[in-house]
Order: C-alpha cells, then sequence, then structure tokens
C-alpha cells in the first residue's frame, strides 16, 4: 500500500454524501489533501486528514491549466511527495495523471479495497447508496464491480 494517500475533492463529497468518509481513514490510515480541497469541499474536515500545501506554486498553476483547481493541487503534491496514491474520479484529471505516471483510484477502488482488506462485507450496499446521489456509474461499470467483488449482479 502506498505511503502518501491524497484525496480530491470529489472523493471527499461522495464519501461524505453517503455517510462513508470514515471508510477513508479505515482503509488508508492517513489522507492527505491541500488547502485549495479543503475550501472547495465546503464543510469542516475531519482532523485524521491532514492539509499539505503544494510548494511549487508555478507547477500548480501550469496543472491548473489543464484540469480545476482542487485536482491540479492534488496532483502536484502527489508529484512533490514520494510513493503516493490519488483519489481522482474526474476522467480528464485521471488522464494527467496517468501522463505523469502517478497512480490513482476512484470511489469505486477505496470500496473494493475496503471489502479486499475485510472492512467491509460487500460492496453492493455502498454502491446501492452511491446510486442515490449525483454520482455517475453505468451499469456496466456496476456490474464488474460487483462481479470483481463476487457478489450478485442483480442490483435492480
Amino acid at each position: 500500500m502506498p505511503k502518501v494517500v491524497i484525496s480530491d475533492t470529489s472523493s471527499l463529497i461522495i464519501f461524505q454524501k453517503i455517510c462513508e468518509l470514515e471508510l477513508l481513514k479505515i482503509v488508508y490510515d492517513n489522507l492527505f489533501t491541500t488547502p485549495e480541497i479543503a475550501e472547495e469541499f465546503e464543510d469542516h474536515l475531519p482532523e485524521w486528514i491532514i492539509i499539505r500545501s503544494v510548494k511549487d506554486r508555478k507547477y500548480l498553476e501550469f496543472l491548473n491549466t489543464q484540469v480545476d483547481l482542487g485536482e491540479a493541487s492534488a496532483i502536484a503534491l502527489a508529484k512533490e511527495m514520494e510513493d503516493t496514491l490519488l483519489l481522482l474520479d474526474d476522467l480528464k484529471a485521471r488522464r494527467l495523471a496517468k501522463r505523469l505516471n502517478i497512480k490513482f483510484t476512484g470511489t469505486l477502488g477505496v470500496i473494493t479495497k475496503a471489502k479486499e482488506l475485510g472492512v467491509i462485507g460487500n460492496v453492493k450496499p455502498i454502491i446501492d447508496k452511491l446510486l442515490k446521489t449525483d454520482f455517475r456509474i453505468s451499469e456496466k461499470i456496476i456490474k464488474e464491480i460487483l462481479t470483481i467483488n463476487n457478489e450478485t449482479t442483480d442490483f435492480n
């Protein structure tokens, strides 16, 4: 498991919406984010989330020309730290992270990791919660996640 896990705003928001923010702490122990993301979050972050500023502001500004400020700050911080994993759901940000050779996962990856670690028994109840929010996920992806986790693909 990576030493440093850095979350973007969307991951924090979606886990808060489904009342599973603590799942991030249980799965990753230490979670980092940036002041820009903390501001975008618009709510008080739990004390276990470490807020760290990006040192190279020019690099942050450059990345911000390609993705939004929160995502740019998460990516810039990941480049400054060693052995990182980014929590990103935005496709454009994921493509940029991939080009920069930064490891990343998203909300569904976190849920799968939680099951793999035995933190949760099944992914389906959490996916059901996700489906009640504005989180966009295709039926095909849901079936793949359920299959990967050896769960029934009936989700109606």
